[in-house]
This record gives C-alpha cells, structure tokens and sequence, in this order.
C-alpha cells in the first residue's frame, strides 16, 4: 500500500485466493487487509468482488455468508460458465444478499471475462 501512495497510483489490486471461507485464520486475515486499507486509504472507493465457481453449487451460498461477515462484499464475478453448469445458485445468492454479479467468465482466457448482462444469463440459463 505504502508504494501505491508513494506512485500515485489510480488502483491497488489485492488478490486474496485461495481465501477458503471454512478457514478461520485465513476469513482473519482477509479482514485485516480491509482494515489496514481502510485505515490507510480511507477516501479510496473500494471495490470488493468475490469469485464464485459457477460449478461449486450450494456450497457458493455458505461462502458468500462467510464473506460478508468478513468484508463488505460490492460484486460477485461468476465464473467458469463455458460448461455445462448454469451457474443457477448464484440467483438466490444476488436476492438475498442483494450483491450485483458484475462479471463473468466463460473460457481460460482475459478476453474470456465479460461483463455482466442480466438477460443473456436468463437466456443460458432457459
């Protein structure tokens, strides 16, 4: 973070995979690195995406809890759509926790990832 202030940066990109929301110490630490971004970035707009495997299913719901007890979740990207799965727990997850899905992905690769478009995933999903 220092060297983000110290360029002038526009964004700081902090990666947390393999965060597993059934691990305390690692659910502890993700809520450690919101609280020293927030104490030393307060003005910054924070954007809090959280990465659903459109495969994983109902287990996606209990990850989604975990999460937004740690962090305040701003957006869910779904991927792995280019299967056979429809990704179709994701629409109880967005009524519940009222969270935007703002991208998803379907292939391996950057041009791969595509903005969210509500009707082309009913489409997929009919």
């Amino acid at each position: 973070m220092a060297k983000t202030k110290e360029i002038g940066a526009d964004v700081l990109i902090c990666d947390t995979a393999g965060r597993l929301h059934n691990k305390k110490y690692l659910m502890d630490e993700l809520a450690k690195i919101k609280k020293v971004i927030d104490k030393e970035m307060p003005e910054a707009r924070k954007e809090i995406l959280i990465v659903l495997d459109a495969e994983t299913g109902q287990n996606a719901i209990a990850q989604v809890k975990a999460f937004k007890e740690t962090t305040d979740i701003t957006g869910i990207v779904l991927t792995k759509l280019d299967g056979t799965s429809k990704g179709g727990v994701v629409i109880g997850i967005v009524a519940e926790n009222q969270i935007p899905i703002k991208f998803i992905g379907v292939g391996e690769q950057i041009e791969d990832m595509q903005v969210f478009d509500s009707t082309e995933f009913l489409d997929a999903m009919l």
